[in-house]
């Protein structure tokens, strides 16, 4: 069997790349080792997937879920739990000002299913055990297992969307951990938990703890919120204590969690542990072969960037796979055409992660200094970072260098 494009992984990154190429005439093959719907964890969007999922045509059934709408982020200090909302409708028109809080086993599938009904092939519960190359170190396919019998399936293009497996970059050597972002993370799911009211119901409130740790805040359907912690693995596993020991500790230290978790019930285990890592690959595309969303690189959970970077990637790069299969070139060159753009997009963002854990820096400190920076600021939590941020990352230097 030999296909146009075969993507690893139909996550939303390898689901949104199939639609789209799907729909300009290409042949494409999904594997997915898993059975969905799975579980999977990073729940929150932003708003700039709008227009990828508007383009995608998902937007009206997200509006039919019962998927909370999410309107700001908020950001709590360890002292106090007054902090005004940044609100997505400072700098966007429109329905694209707000966005959802999605359950991603059901979303996941959402996206899945809408490929197949765009034309794709999905093979689910089967692994692709690597990437074939030829001799001359071109991608020609992919080696899949499944039922203890292992076959080799041509492409033209392998798209790698597997996610924290990262295929081509561990077969290939070329993945490497961030050192100044290696973090761990344990969460969990609460029933009946404390909301905002009104508008401020669906927000993503973030709220700092101690030792540079922070816990995320997220409103789910069914009346359940996503609670989850992230610090260093010698602040959060102090002691050598167990995830559920860790995440109590860290619960307990803040007076604005334990107030929204005072009357609700905890539903779920712990998950998590000390082995989340920050990654990103030394090469993201190659002859034949091409990396979409946390399969190139994973930064960090604080400003929810994960399924945003993994649509637009899938979205800038099905435009380029189109071009260079129409050439039939399809060099590293032609595949990675979309890279030096989306790469400083998300340079940008990981230069406010960085910030972030920064003992020097806080939004409240950055905004009394640079207050003409607070569209530029809240453009960055909304995902407009296509564009010249020069201005903003030389205020954030500044910063730094105080």
């Amino acid at each position: 069997m030999k296909y146009d494009i075969v993507v690893i992984g139909g996550g939303p990154a390898g689901s949104c790349a199939a639609t789209f190429l799907q729909r300009k005439g290409l042949d494409c093959l999904v594997v997915e080792r898993s059975s969905f719907p799975r579980y999977q964890i990073g729940e929150s969007l932003i708003p700039h997937t709008y227009g990828t999922l508007s383009r995608l045509g998902l937007v009206d059934k997200l509006r039919e879920s019962s998927y909370p709408v999410k309107h700001s982020v908020r950001f709590i200090s360890r002292d106090s739990d007054n902090a005004r909302p940044f609100y997505f409708s400072e700098t966007i028109e429109g329905d694209a000002a707000s966005t959802w809080q999605v359950e991603r086993g059901s979303f996941d599938q959402m996206c899945l299913d809408h490929a197949v009904e765009n034309g794709a092939t999905v093979r689910v519960g089967e692994c692709v055990d690597g990437v074939v190359f030829d001799d001359q170190n071109h991608a020609v396919g992919v080696r899949v297992r499944s039922n203890g019998t292992t076959s080799d399936i041509g492409a033209r293009v392998v798209v790698d969307a597997s996610g924290r497996a990262t295929v081509i970059g561990n077969q290939l050597g070329l993945k490497e951990g961030i050192p100044s972002l290696q973090k761990s993370s344990v969460w969990s799911y609460y029933h009946g938990g404390a909301r905002e009211s009104g508008v401020d119901a669906g927000e993503t409130t973030i709220v700092l703890l101690p030792d540079c740790c922070w816990a995320w805040y997220i409103p789910l359907p069914d009346n359940v919120v996503s609670v989850g912690i992230v610090g260093s693995a010698d602040v959060l596993f102090a002691g050598d204590v167990s995830p559920e020991n860790a995440f109590a500790r860290a619960v307990a230290t803040s007076p604005a969690l334990t107030r929204r978790l005072a009357k609700a019930t905890r539903v779920s285990v712990v998950r998590g542990g000390s082995g989340y890592l920050a990654y990103r690959n030394r090469q993201t595309s190659g002859h034949g072969w091409v990396m979409l969303g946390d399969a190139r690189a994973f930064l960090d959970p604080i400003y929810s960037s994960g399924v945003f970077l993994a649509l637009e990637s899938a979205e800038q790069a099905a435009s380029c796979i189109h071009a260079a299969l129409l050439t039939d070139d399809v060099s590293a060159t032609k595949l990675g055409a979309f890279e030096p753009r989306f790469n400083a997009g998300v340079g940008v963002i990981s230069r406010l992660i960085h910030e972030f854990y920064s003992e020097q820096f806080s939004f409240s400190t950055f905004l009394d200094r640079f207050p003409d920076q607070r569209r530029a600021l809240i453009d960055c939590l909304v995902g407009d970072v296509f564009k010249d941020m020069s201005a903003f990352t030389d205020a954030l230097d500044s910063m730094t260098n105080a």
